[in-house]
């Protein structure tokens, strides 16, 4: 076996035992399942309550990391991302949905503005091939039917 491979099995975290044979370091400190709750319990606490800095701000980071206050911020920043996505995005979405706009006229001259006003000519009828025969409006009971004729004009 390796040397790394040696000390990799030797090293111990704070929820397991050094499998050398000795207990975990005294430095790290050992986490009991009351911890746990009591910590969870808490972040509960202050979640419901609001009394927690925005995650990732500098008062977050200067929490300390079993302070109930820091895991009550990831929660709600972790909820609100679940709910609206990136918040800076969606600000940002926001400010740009309601910024003034130019009016449509801006830029285009008079003559421009009226050829797009005058209306545009009908649609023409025209039968399909396979297609049934079309009512024409304003003349109750005349149709136009698609003939062979008609095609080749």
């Amino acid at each position: 076996m390796t040397q790394k491979a040696e000390t990799a099995r030797a090293e111990s975290g704070p929820f397991q035992k050094n499998l050398a044979g000795g207990e975990a370091d005294d430095s790290v400190p050992v986490i009991e399942p009351d911890d746990i709750v009591t910590l969870w319990a808490d972040a509960k606490a202050c979640y419901l309550a609001h009394v927690f800095p925005r995650y990732g701000s500098p008062a977050w980071i200067a929490l300390e990391p079993d302070d109930p206050r820091r895991l009550a911020a990831a929660l709600y920043a972790a909820e609100m991302w679940r709910k609206y996505g990136d918040e800076d995005a969606l600000l940002a979405w926001f400010r740009d949905a309601s910024r003034p706009r130019p009016p449509l006229g801006e830029g285009r001259s008079r003559a421009e503005l009226d050829e797009l006003a005058k209306p545009k000519p009908p649609h023409q009828l025209q039968a399909t091939p396979g297609w049934p025969p079309i009512r024409i409006p304003g003349k109750p009971g005349k149709y136009l039917t698609y003939t062979e004729g008609r095609a080749a004009a």
